[in-house]
């Protein structure tokens, strides 16, 4: 490796450390609201036990979310975006024929 490229990896390591210990801000970050699970969930006209079963969790993990007790996260919280903006997508990979 180059040592100028080692240096500029070098210098991101250090700078992504200072971040993680809150010495330093970010430059970017991302934050997206929590989906309204139930508003979802209603659009499929499923019970909390069919859309729990469709997308794969406990029904309990689903009452947690609609009732704001827990929020869903990384795969989950991506999966609820699709879910939301192309329900046949979902449909159409869930649903034997």
């Amino acid at each position: 490796m180059k040592d100028e490229l080692f240096a500029e990896l070098l210098a991101s390591v250090t700078e992504g450390g200072a971040i993680l210990r809150g010495e330093k801000e970010p430059s970017r970050s991302f934050h997206l609201a929590p989906p309204d699970i139930k508003r979802i969930r209603n659009g499929y006209e499923l019970t909390q036990e069919q859309f729990a079963a469709m997308l794969g969790i406990s029904v309990s993990t689903l009452r947690n979310w609609e009732q704001g007790r827990r929020t869903p996260e990384g795969p989950a919280m991506v999966l609820l975006r699709v879910a939301e903006k192309h329900p046949e997508a979902v449909l159409d990979a869930v649903c034997t024929k």
